[in-house]
């Protein structure tokens, strides 16, 4: 017989332990789960330990929050995660710095300090307009959104004044949200200046061909002036971690290892199908039952699943489900006998730019979030999104594999590192081992990073990675580091809708995509309360 359960929750990301806690602390009657295809917690949020530095944690997936007046969410949940008597240590953030003014901008092969932009816009490699001269690419995007939408810059407005301004305005006759940015962008900029912040601003997808209407107030809040970032002294999965313990606490159940491969209604109750992982080598089926279902997931992993899910294949479902897209997005790390960075470049934190395919170099801070000065050190050599992760495929196995097998990663071939030194298994994270880069794409973005730096001849050898770790959100079941807004789709409308896609069906879907801030853990709180409103309507009914 199978277990019946009053709500499944699938995925054990943010959005999924954070529900299900939620769910299990009003209805402590109930029976709560969550079902995870993988053997961790977290989804997008991966906190790993490197190699031989034992002050860093890296961050494989999201590494930081914004403020908290443009994140209230997060902050509220870290105040109350932070009374959990199952918390061992309580969570705390540190400042975390992106660009300072002695941070390299390697552009057309031109060597630039950030600085350079304003005190010596000469330099800068672009056929730029005169309207940009002296200004950073930041600043030169959010003037063109006044051109757009005028008004909509003005420091006193809320991020929803924002959204309701840009969902509401017409631009060249024709409503904001069916354009896309890059389009309207390309009217009130120049083809060079449009090059120059997309190249000095890190990021491709950004200004990609998204809702020009979700894009405007979603870069503000993101980009805008007077950004504050906070990182997490102990990596930023201690919050989920913290919340799947708190939920077993309380008597919710957690169940590693089983893959939702379909599911179907049948008299008002879901079948569910698992593939559960029982060894190494031997899988068996797993069939339980549920009143609700719960699916806190992407797009990507959605669309996997409706093949095997009649309700999924609903074109009403199908119409929410595909009104955003996955935007890949990459990370590697590698690690030093010592920041050579700041002998080398006199540089000590926040982050480099180039348009070379690393796209943008962070210089890891340690947990307290100070620069690391002295001793082993750790590089984010590279962040980058959109075609520049198509790159590295030339340097890595092939992608989609892994899922298929039943695996988050594939096991490397090869566990040597690009400096032919064995791992210590007993002294190596788990994670860090299962996504180890292969010495072809260590030697490639150490290429990189040192032409970035001026890096050559003897003073090479100090560049040398001792070890590296890399991921690439782009594979299933993930699909993207973060989702878009579709152009000509009314993004209010589908993220009330999209929480219970079918009225008289206790189906319901959260998550990071559907929301207001895509690409962010407060975007995950977002739909999650919005569909907890729904299912706990139908509890209590």
């Amino acid at each position: 017989m199978s277990e019946h359960y009053d709500v499944a929750i699938i995925g054990a990301g943010v959005s999924g332990v954070y529900s299900a806690w939620q769910l299990k602390k009003t209805f402590p009657g109930k029976r709560i789960a969550v079902f995870e295809g993988s053997d961790r917690i977290g989804g997008r949020l991966l906190s790993v330990k490197a190699p031989d530095v034992s002050n860093m944690v890296t961050e494989l997936g999201g590494m930081r929050i914004l403020d908290a007046k443009r994140q209230p969410l997060i902050h509220a949940l870290l105040d109350e995660i932070n009374q959990f008597t199952s918390l061992p240590d309580p969570i705390e953030t540190y400042p975390f710095p992106v660009d300072t003014p002695a941070n390299i901008a390697y552009l057309r092969d031109v060597r630039l300090r950030l600085s350079n932009y304003q005190d010596n816009p000469h330099a800068v490699p672009y056929n730029y307009s005169p309207d940009a001269f002296g200004k950073t690419p930041g600043a030169l995007v959010i003037e063109a959104f006044e051109k757009i939408v005028p008004g909509i810059t003005a420091i006193d407005l809320t991020e929803q004044q924002r959204r309701e301004m840009a969902m509401n305005a017409e631009f060249n006759g024709k409503m904001l949200y069916e354009q896309g940015f890059w389009n309207v962008l390309q009217v009130v900029m120049s083809s060079e200046d449009y090059s120059y912040c997309r190249d000095g601003g890190g990021y491709n997808s950004t200004l990609s061909n998204w809702n020009a209407a979700d894009a405007i107030p979603w870069f503000l809040t993101d980009f805008g002036d007077g950004v504050e970032y906070l990182g997490f002294k102990q990596g930023f999965q201690s919050v989920p971690l913290a919340l799947a313990r708190e939920l077993q606490a309380i008597g919710g159940e957690l169940l590693l290892g089983h893959k939702l491969n379909g599911f179907e209604q049948v008299n008002g109750v879901f079948n569910l199908h698992f593939t559960s992982e029982l060894a190494i080598t031997a899988y068996n089926d797993i069939q339980c039952t549920a009143t609700h279902v719960v699916l806190a997931m992407p797009r990507r992993s959605i669309d996997l699943l409706e093949q095997n899910c009649p309700v999924l294949q609903q074109p009403e479902v199908k119409t929410l489900t595909g009104s955003v897209t996955p935007r890949p997005l990459f990370k590697l790390f590698t690690t030093y006998a010592s920041p050579w960075w700041v002998e080398q470049s006199g540089i000590e934190a926040g982050r480099s730019v180039t348009d070379m395919p690393v796209r943008q170099t962070y210089y890891w801070p340690t947990d307290d979030g100070q620069p690391a000065l002295q001793g082993p050190a750790i590089l984010m050599a590279s962040y980058d999104d959109g075609v520049n992760v198509g790159f590295w495929d030339g340097y890595r196995q092939k992608r989609g594999l892994a899922w298929k097998q039943q695996l988050e990663v594939l096991p490397l071939p090869d566990h040597k590192a690009f400096t032919g030194r064995l791992l210590k298994q007993q002294q190596v994270d788990p994670q860090w081992e299962a996504h180890q880069a292969p010495a072809a794409m260590m030697a490639e973005v150490t290429r990189q990073v040192n032409l970035m730096h001026d890096v050559s001849g003897a003073d090479a050898a100090q560049t040398l990675p001792l070890q590296a770790a890399f991921r690439d959100w782009g594979d299933d079941p993930y699909g993207g580091g973060w989702n878009s807004w579709n152009i000509g789709v009314q993004s209010d409308d589908v993220a009330q809708n999209i929480v219970q896609p079918l009225a008289n069906t206790h189906l319901y879907i959260c998550g990071e995509a559907y929301s207001h801030s895509q690409g962010w853990v407060e975007g995950a709180l977002q739909t999650a309360q919005l569909m907890l409103a729904k299912l706990k309507a139908q509890l209590e009914a």
